[in-house]
């Protein structure tokens, strides 16, 4: 690993349900959540603060399910602890490795984890821990890109990190055009009105209006979280700017 110093302060970092199924169909690929652990591991011992966000596709999807036929809140709920298992099986993964880790659920599931209270979590990062937001914003009809913006506009981030699987946003879906061009930096206005699949509009409204930027990149690329962190220009940088 490089011996550079860390550009950013705090961050949110976003990941999706279904890259922690890896090699799986459904559920946690246990080397994946390792893999990624690993690298949380190492960044939160650069010293910088560290918020996540977790879908959880992998397990159930709310929009998917209310397209089935289900009551759209009722498919949303189960969506959210979704999130949940994926949030304990990551902070699990962390405190194998000696990484402090706090789970706080916008719903009430204090049994198993603690509540959301924003003061709580900034001083959870304050001090160190890696705080892992799960169940969404609490809310149905709300997705986990704007859960990940409303807690990255909360906890005053300094930028949000997308974590995908592909290297950053394209005009066009790589995997189905192969001539597909990857933006270097956009505009969030830019992205909003292309309809670009980056994030619903909801999530990056609230990026824009409390000017956060976003940075897109692959997951999968070994080592990249790190290489952003000490200001590397990796995947795509989505601004206001």
């Amino acid at each position: 690993m490089s011996n550079s110093q860390p550009i950013y302060q705090r961050i949110l970092l976003k990941l999706s349900g279904e890259a922690l199924m890896g090699k799986f169909d459904y559920g946690i690929d246990p080397e994946v959540i390792t893999r990624i652990a690993t690298e949380i591991a190492h960044v939160n011992q650069l010293g910088v603060q560290i918020a996540i966000v977790i879908g959880g596709g992998n397990i159930f999807r709310g929009a998917g399910l209310a397209q089935g036929g289900m009551d759209r809140v009722t498919a949303d709920h189960m969506g959210m602890l979704a999130t949940v298992m994926n949030c304990l099986a990551l902070q699990d993964a962390l405190e194998g490795m000696d990484v402090y880790c706090r789970v706080m659920s916008a719903v009430k599931i204090n049994q198993v984890c603690e509540d959301y209270i924003r003061r709580r979590a900034v001083r959870h990062l304050e001090k160190g821990r890696v705080v892992v937001f799960a169940a969404g914003t609490g809310n149905p009809y709300f997705t986990t890109d704007s859960a990940a913006s409303l807690r990255a506009s909360e906890i005053n981030a300094d930028i949000m990190l997308k974590a995908t699987k592909v290297d950053g946003v394209y005009d066009d879906d790589p995997h189905k055009n192969p001539n597909a061009k990857m933006y270097d930096k956009i505009k969030y206005d830019d992205a909003i009105n292309k309809k670009l699949a980056v994030m619903d509009a909801t999530a990056l409204v609230l990026c824009r209006d409390n000017n956060i930027p976003l940075r897109v990149f692959n997951l999968f690329n070994e080592g990249a979280l790190t290489k952003i962190i000490e200001g590397e220009a990796i995947g795509t940088l989505v601004t206001g700017a």
